[in-house]
């Protein structure tokens, strides 16, 4: 009887499919499944890198362009307080006391005279240099120098030369900054000229600071303007005295090379014209015209950085003109 039960008990089993045992993939079912994965996967993913770099390319253009339009503005605030902007005679030519018309002043500020970032003539080019009267806000006490006897001041003004230079970085020696170049800035800060001006504001300077030269013979403006010196020594620079004086970056990833294109002449062309940054200036005019361009594909890649016809996308490049309102006290 029993063995009968288990008879049928296996019979209906065998027919109900209960237990049937559950077969995997085939080896020819993985492959097709692999293959139809691929096809499918790899056109997503070379789309996916392809929007994930142009993002990147169209990012670094962007960011070239704002901080261009950023430098332009500050440099634009800066020379709004000329009074005197030096043109190529001023830059490019040495001290000389015998022939005063053939004066100028390279080789009283950086690189020759060299501050910190700035030490050589090769890689760092003074290209916009000028001095400005700065307004310096509660610097000049009313009845006594010092605002600690006297609690009433007054506002003055302090004269600065300040300096723009390219220094360029193709060989990489400093790995701070880009392969291409930057602009960066140079001042030298005088005191405020007056009898009451105050300790805390009025009477800091910068050391090898000497006021503008207008007392110097000259008929003309420039030649005075040209015949400044630094106070300081012979064999002194502007990085080995105390507080030293240094070239301060204001931007990178400027171009080294640019389309040749002829917006002014010497000497009133300043720097190279077909450099990321130059300048035409108008010295009689107290007027300044300054050109940047940048380099997003310093941004991107180390190699291949010149500016090219089919490249030209990636060297934004803008320009703002500019006439100082400032004066200067001539008679």
């Amino acid at each position: 009887m029993i063995n009968s039960l288990k008879f049928i008990l296996s019979t209906q089993l065998k027919r109900s499919g209960i237990n049937k045992t559950t077969s995997g993939f085939t080896l020819i079912e993985l492959l097709v499944a692999m293959v139809m994965a691929v096809l499918i996967i790899t056109p997503l993913m070379t789309f996916m890198i392809s929007i994930l770099d142009g993002d990147r390319k169209e990012q670094a253009k962007a960011t070239s362009e704002q901080e261009i339009q950023a430098a332009l503005d500050y440099i634009a605030r800066d020379l709004e307080q000329a009074v005197y902007i030096y043109d190529a005679d001023g830059v490019t030519r040495n001290t000389n006391t015998t022939t005063i018309s053939s004066s100028g002043i390279k080789d009283q500020i950086p690189p020759l005279k060299s501050a910190n970032s700035c030490s050589d003539e090769n890689i760092c080019k003074p290209i916009l240099v000028f001095w400005k009267r700065e307004f310096v806000a509660n610097s000049v006490g009313i009845t006594a120098n010092t605002q600690t006897s006297d609690t009433l001041t007054d506002d003055g003004f302090a004269y600065s030369l300040v300096a723009y230079y390219l220094i360029t970085n193709t060989n990489s020696a400093n790995s701070t900054w880009s392969k291409e170049a930057r602009i960066g800035r140079f001042e030298l800060r005088g005191p405020v000229n007056a009898a009451y001006a105050n300790d805390d504001r009025g009477k800091k300077f910068n050391l090898g600071f000497n006021p503008p030269p207008l007392n110097k013979s000259g008929a003309l403006l420039k030649d005075k303007m040209n015949q400044w010196q630094t106070a300081l020594g012979a064999s002194d620079n502007y990085s080995s005295v105390a507080n030293p004086v240094q070239v301060v970056t204001l931007i990178d990833y400027i171009s080294t090379t640019a389309p040749s294109n002829t917006p002014c002449s010497s000497p009133n062309l300043v720097g190279s014209q077909t450099s990321g940054f130059f300048a035409c200036v108008d010295a009689n005019e107290v007027l300044a015209q300054v050109y940047i361009r940048g380099n997003a594909l310093a941004r991107l890649q180390n190699n291949n950085l010149a500016y090219t016809a089919n490249t030209k996308t990636y060297f934004p490049s803008s320009s703002i003109r500019v006439q100082g309102h400032g004066f200067l006290f001539t008679k």
